[in-house]
């Protein structure tokens, strides 16, 4: 088999090419080899709605059946690419199939990253990156006593706010001091931790799991204290491990993902990489190199990608941003807080509405929004614009964000 365009990943990245291209009339053939059953779904809800049945498969597919064969674009499902050859240009599958392409696109995402102790692969030991996983976590948890959620991130928040609305008890453990401490600053952290804690969840901090109990099945979650929490699912949501070693075995630069340039354009001739996998220096985050795990970061990629394709060389450029729902909070993210030096409490906590706006050197570079949608909206273009301004400014919300703006 030969395409011109090939596909590695079945994804949002993945599927976003593929449409960008027939978008702008390319007419060449295209192939998206993804290693799952399931033609291209939304990922996000797979911790959310999907989990919680609150959308049924077919209402999280990216398009229809009837999309990808109108537009001719050829579905390798369930084949895993094992090897890319660079030179001859072309990918192997672990069905030893050999698929030449004129372009590459590696979109794979990546894999839960497990935890590398004593019964960490035990049945009932739960990742969430998959339909099969979310299916899997949720014909567990209906059975289950007892559920340990280990990783206070938004992947183990969400899922714990999911098992909560379904009245399960559930224990909560991070290794760190706060949740989310690695993507919010504190005051976010604090009032998710209250939120959780509210609703029943038993979430402990800069707690060290040592081994998950268990013959043939998880039956708790050992500590480093020596404490042994009673456990018959546990869920682990610590990160993803990236996708990406058949690109490297095949002389691709990269480690943590792939290495990109601003075209997203790996080391290796025709070959691009987005999405999870990509490391790539962000215009947002003073273009240290980064890997961003976002539907955005992904769909703006493959466009960047799929004009590429088209002769049309375009730069990444994008504001990064993000969402998570939990109980009845939508939290919105706009920007990147790391390297922030300052934050601004705009609205009060206590009413559940409110923005953490984050500034580096005086220049607001990110904000947090929980049901404050109007911020969001606002506030991503101060994000884009570099905005000076003083905590005072910021924090009266009496002044609507956009207000700041230059005329």
């Amino acid at each position: 088999m030969r395409f011109d365009v090939v596909i590695v990943g079945a994804g949002h990245g993945g599927a976003q090419v593929a449409v960008s291209l027939r978008t702008q009339k390319f007419e060449g053939s295209i192939a998206i080899i993804g290693d799952e059953p399931e033609l291209p779904y939304e990922r996000p809800p797979l911790s959310k709605e999907y989990f919680a049945g609150e959308k049924e498969f077919e209402r999280i597919q990216i398009r229809p059946a009837k999309y990808w064969d109108e537009r001719e674009v050829t579905m390798l499902l369930n084949k895993r690419v094992v090897s890319v050859d660079p030179v001859a240009h072309s990918v192997t599958t672990d069905g030893g199939e050999t698929i030449a392409y004129g372009k590459l696109v590696w979109a794979t995402g990546g894999s839960p990253r497990m935890l590398p102790i004593p019964g960490g692969d035990l049945p009932g030991v739960q990742g969430v990156r998959t339909r099969a996983d979310a299916d899997a976590m949720k014909a567990a948890s209906e059975t289950a006593k007892q559920i340990v959620v280990i990783g206070g991130g938004y992947i183990g928040l969400e899922a714990a706010a999911v098992l909560r609305k379904a009245g399960k008890p559930v224990v909560l453990l991070e290794a760190l001091d706060r949740v989310l401490a690695r993507v919010a600053g504190e005051d976010l952290s604090r009032f998710y931790e209250k939120e959780h804690r509210d609703h029943g969840v038993d979430l402990r901090l800069g707690v060290q799991v040592a081994a998950i109990e268990g013959d043939s099945h998880a039956t708790g979650v050992r500590l480093g204290t020596g404490e042994v929490i009673l456990a018959d699912l546990v869920i682990v949501g610590i990160g993803i491990v990236p996708a990406v070693a058949p690109l490297i075995a095949a002389g691709a630069h990269g480690g943590n993902g792939v290495l990109v340039d601003h075209h997203c354009k790996t080391s290796l001739p025709d070959i691009y990489a987005i999405g999870d996998c990509a490391a790539h220096e962000n215009d947002f985050a003073e273009g240290a190199v980064i890997r961003l795990e976002s539907v955005q970061n992904a769909n703006d990629q493959a466009n960047v990608v799929a004009k590429g394709i088209c002769g049309d060389e375009a730069r990444y450029h994008a504001i990064p941003w993000f969402w998570s729902n939990q109980y009845d909070l939508k939290l919105q993210t706009a920007g990147l807080s790391t390297g922030h030096d300052q934050t601004v409490l705009r609205g009060d906590i206590a009413s559940r509405s409110f923005s953490v706006v984050y500034l580096r050197q005086g220049r607001v570079i990110a904000l947090d929004c929980v049901n404050a949608t109007k911020d969001y909206v606002q506030g991503r273009m101060l994000v884009t614009a570099g905005l000076q301004a003083t905590a005072e400014q910021l924090a009266d919300v009496e002044t609507p964000l956009k207000a700041l703006l230059p005329a």
